[in-house]
């Protein structure tokens, strides 16, 4: 008995004698695959506690981010935000058969996903977004059958979304957006019944929707957006019940909307504009009883709208803009009370509108614009207290404008541009002492500009042109000290202009006083609008000379003083050399179809004073050029010198590259001895066109140098890249550009050399923690200013102007005092003025421009809209995603109004006083810049301009305040 129960024992400790070897053997594989991952990485320092010496064994159990089963295998790795840098090529992943989570998102991973991934079968959670991984997905990610979560966004991934994702059928959650996926949505989709979440947003995926979707019966929220799909939306799509959101908006659909999306009872989210959907809005769709955001603008919609939106009690957002939709709008819309935006501009609908909305106590802007609406303005209208923006302009509106409108003082944008209307400005509108966009123009209003119109102190956009208006200028204008453009052009204003208007600092875009009656000289203050850009003072009366002074407005752009009685000469500046100066008789100049002046008389009595000041000129002169010559002289001795003792060493590399930089003695050899012939070590990064290198030179200098990549074949990538950056940045001189030292061109080789910012790029430091939380909003808000500088400058200073065409965080490099610099210049554009700049689609997906995908049309608001995304995402910590196609609307994805203050990065605290005043100014100047009509946002002057002022603190407390207010500041 004794016996048998020592065998037990013994049988007992040698189970668990195996069972720990066992253990331990499996402790060691993984440690030393950890390892060994570890050591390819370009920067280990995050990674200092894996290793074997600072361990009681060999288990990685107690390494950071590693997490383990109670056998010791490796069942979780977290690396999410720790700066990581490198391949995933040397991660050994058949070490790990236990591993169910595996997180290294928000890091700076480069190069291929490899196949071995799909040796991960236990994998449940795979995030690997926000890095900089290419190439295709492996079609070994099939293998992943116990795979719940799968993130591989905001990557730079190439190639079709592969078939065998059909095979991962517990997929819940499947999110690909922001990459460069191409070809179509295979139709295994269909396979993936539990999928709840899918993101394929910001590719370029073709083809059709497959009608496959419709068995992904629990799916909630649908992401399709900023693609190229065509085709019609699916039948099918009225099977999914339990939608909550769906956007499929900036594609080619076509093809009518179908009655079964009335089936989708549970959608708050709806956005299906910017495609080629026709056919009339079904009626079914009054059944989205909890519909809350509703946008089907830039389509081809036709009909009348359907009464059965009246329907939609929950609906706070409306947008059926720039359609072709028709009738009268349905009484029953006076149902809704959660209206806060109505937009449904450029349609032919008819309205009396002596008629109110009913109860929509909430509603807080309304564009009617450019439609067929008739009757006259209600002074019922005052009851929408909170209404921000009214644009009704080019529409049929008769009688006067409602002294009631006065009360209406929360009202920012006031348009009624375009109709019919008489009788005079109301004095009351003084009283929108928020206004900052009066534009009454093109209508038949009568009298005097009232002088209370000076209480408006913070207008920007003053429009009174094509008009009947007499009287003088009101000289109480100069209040309105934010002014920025002004047009009472085409009335019957008589006087003289006043003086006070060249008190009008901000005065930018123009001052249009043309086709009125004015009389009297030019005022000399007008030279006090240095930055005006046009001024047209013609088809008036004006008489005497034009002030020479004006010659210092060195910003106009365009000038027309034609038809009127002005003698003399004209300003010696290139604007008035280029102006139009027709019907006036006694002006001379050089300008076309103006006399040339007479030349000056020579005053014989001072011969002797004239001979000392030439003799003082051209002395100082003479000697500074020998001297010029002397210094270039002897540089060019010694650099002669340097590059033939260089070329006699190195006499093997003889014309093997041509290279230019900024002491034009750095050799060939310099470089690829500092990067040990560009060596993976020194690599700190990785793009579309090639890879980035750190350079220590013998010179002592820290460099940073971009190679581009080859072909299989040898050939570069792209030529026509390294060309474009090598032109714009030998055409830019900002200091918050990055500075181009130097390049080499051959066939066999071909790089750049930047200055080396420290920091590295901002997508790094937002998607780490620790760096994020270094970046207080004071930094942050200089981040935005400084890229909206650089930006200004490569658009309105360079001529010709330049376009960078991929404004995104990773191109934003930070030095070691956080400022920034604009970089990666490969797709820029140097747009020339007689070339149509239409082009291939380029940039980062997620922040191009939307027009880009159906115009190809290379402007400056390309940039602006980049910009605005961009901002955004230095204020919200991340990438503002999907939140973007809902920014229209002032509700979140909740139906509820979004507060500023819920979309700030959460890991700072709020800001406070003039930093939150600033936070405030960058958001507005940000949901201005992504606007989806390019016509209406800002240019990047402006936006510079608007940062370098300062704003007068938001009238309402920082917690309070509601997107959509700031988007009412917009310009």
């Amino acid at each position: 008995m004794a016996f048998e129960k020592s065998l037990s024992l013994f049988s007992l400790l040698f189970c668990f004698l195996m069972l720990s070897c066992r253990s331990i053997t499996a402790n060691s594989v993984e440690a030393e695959a950890l390892l060994g991952w570890k050591a390819s990485l370009l920067n280990q320092a995050p990674l200092n506690s894996w290793s074997l010496h600072n361990a009681t064994n060999k288990s990685p159990c107690n390494w950071r981010g590693i997490a383990c089963n109670h056998e010791g295998s490796v069942t979780q790795i977290n690396l999410t935000s720790v700066g990581l840098q490198g391949k995933l090529y040397n991660f050994k992943f058949s070490s790990f058969p236990k591993l169910a989570n595996l997180d290294l998102s928000n890091n700076a991973l480069f190069r291929t996903i490899p196949s071995a991934i799909g040796n991960l079968t236990n994998l449940v959670t795979l995030y690997l977004y926000n890095n900089n991984l290419s190439g295709p997905i492996p079609k070994e990610i099939g293998n992943l059958k116990n795979i719940v979560e799968l993130d591989m966004s905001s990557n730079i991934l190439i190639g079709s979304i592969p078939s065998t994702l059909g095979n991962l059928t517990n997929l819940s959650l499947l999110d690909l957006y922001n990459n460069n996926l191409s070809g179509p949505i295979p139709e295994e989709i269909g396979y993936l019944k539990n999928m709840a979440h899918v993101g394929m947003s910001n590719n370029i995926l073709t083809g059709s929707i497959p009608s496959a979707i419709g068995n992904l019966t629990n799916l909630v929220w649908l992401y399709l957006y900023t693609n190229n799909l065509s085709g019609p939306i699916p039948k099918e799509i009225g099977y999914l019940r339990n939608m909550g959101s769906l956007a499929m908006s900036f594609n080619i659909l076509t093809g009518s909307i179908p009655s079964a999306i009335g089936n989708l009872t549970n959608l708050v989210t709806m956005h299906l504009c910017s495609n080629k959907l026709s056919g009339p809005i079904p009626e079914e769709i009054g059944n989205l009883k909890n519909m809350v955001n509703l946008d089907m603008t830039y389509n081809l919609l036709n009909g009348a709208i359907p009464p059965s939106l009246g329907d939609l009690k929950k609906l706070a957002f409306l947008s059926l803009s720039y359609n072709q939709l028709s009738g009268p709008i349905p009484k029953s819309w006076r149902n809704w009370t959660s209206l806060t935006r109505l937009t449904i501009n450029g349609n032919q609908l008819t309205r009396n509108m002596s008629e109110d909305f009913g109860v929509c106590p909430n509603l807080t802007y309304i564009d009617l614009s450019c439609n067929h609406l008739s009757g006259e303005l209600s002074p019922s209208w005052v009851k929408y207290k909170n209404l921000t923006g009214l644009k009704l302009s080019g529409n049929l509106i008769t009688g006067k404008i409602p002294l009631e409108f006065g009360q209406l003082i929360q009202l920012a944008v006031f348009d009624l541009s375009s109709n019919l209307l008489v009788g005079e400005i109301p004095k009351e509108l003084g009283s929108l002492t928020a206004l900052y966009n009066m534009s009454l123009n093109g209508n038949q209003l009568s009298g005097r500009i009232p002088s209370e119109m000076g209480k408006l102190s913070n207008l920007e956009i003053l429009d009174l042109s094509a008009n009947k208006l007499t009287g003088s200028i009101p000289e109480q204008l100069e209040d309105c000290s934010k002014l920025y453009s002004l047009n009472l052009s085409r009335n019957h204003l008589n006087g003289s202009i006043p003086f006070q208007i060249g008190n009008l600092a901000e005065l930018q875009i123009m001052l249009d006083l043309s086709f009125n009656m004015l009389t009297g000289e030019i005022t000399p203050q007008l030279q006090k609008l240095h930055m005006l850009e046009i001024l047209n003072l013609s088809h008036n009366k004006l008489f005497g000379s034009i002030p020479s002074s004006l010659e210092n407005m060195l910003s106009l752009t365009s000038i027309d003083l034609s038809y009127n009685n002005l003698v003399g000469s004209l300003p010696n500046n290139k604007a008035f050399q280029q102006g139009t100066f027709v019907g006036n008789k006694g002006l001379c100049g050089k300008a076309q179809g103006v006399q040339p002046c007479n030349s000056t008389p020579i005053n014989n009595g001072e011969p002797k004073k004239r001979h000392n000041v030439i003799i003082l000129i051209i002395l100082p002169l003479l000697s500074a050029l020998i001297l010029l010559l002397l210094v270039f002289g002897i540089s060019s001795f010694f650099c002669l010198r340097t590059r033939n003792a260089e070329g006699q060493r190195n006499e093997r590399n003889k014309d093997l590259f041509s290279i230019w930089n900024w002491d034009g003695c750095i050799s060939y050899e310099d470089i690829i001895d500092a990067t040990e012939e560009f060596d993976d070590r020194y690599c700190i990064g990785e793009g579309g066109y090639g890879r980035v290198y750190k350079a220590y030179l013998p010179t002592g200098q820290t460099v940073a140098v971009k190679k581009l990549h080859k072909l299989e074949d040898g050939e570069q990538i792209d030529q026509r890249s390294f060309r474009n950056e090598v032109r714009a940045l030998t055409e830019i001189r900002h200091r918050n550009v990055v500075k181009l030292y130097g390049f080499c061109s051959h066939r066999r080789c071909m790089f750049l050399i930047y200055e080396y910012i420290e920091r590295g790029n901002l997508a790094n430091i937002l998607s780490s923690d620790e760096w994020a939380m270094e970046l207080d909003w004071v930094k942050r808000v200089n981040i935005i200013k400084a890229v909206a500088h650089s930006l200004s400058y490569m658009h309105h200073d360079c001529d010709p102007p330049i376009v960078h065409r991929d404004i995104s965080s990773k191109n934003v490099l930070l030095d070691s005092e956080f400022e920034a610099h604009v970089s990666d210049f490969g797709t820029a554009r140097i747009l020339m003025p007689d070339s149509s700049n239409w082009t291939e689609l380029a940039g980062t997906r997620g922040y191009v421009a939307p027009e880009l995908a159906y115009t190809m049309r290379v402007t400056e608001k390309c940039d602006v809209y980049s910009f605005g995304v961009l901002a955004l995402e230095v204020i919200m910590g991340r990438h503002p995603g999907d939140i973007i196609s809902s920014l229209s609307s002032s509700s979140s994805e909740g139906g509820q109004n979004l507060r500023l203050k819920d979309v700030l990065d959460p890991r700072l605290p709020n800001p406070e006083d003039q930093v939150g005043n600033e936070v405030v100014l960058a958001v507005s100047m940000a949901l201005a810049c992504i606007n989806v009509n390019p016509q209406t946002r800002p240019t990047m002057q402006h936006v510079s301009q608007k940062f370098s002022a300062r704003m007068p603190p938001f009238p309402k407390p920082f917690h309070t305040i509601e997107l959509s207010q700031l988007m009412e500041f917009q310009v």
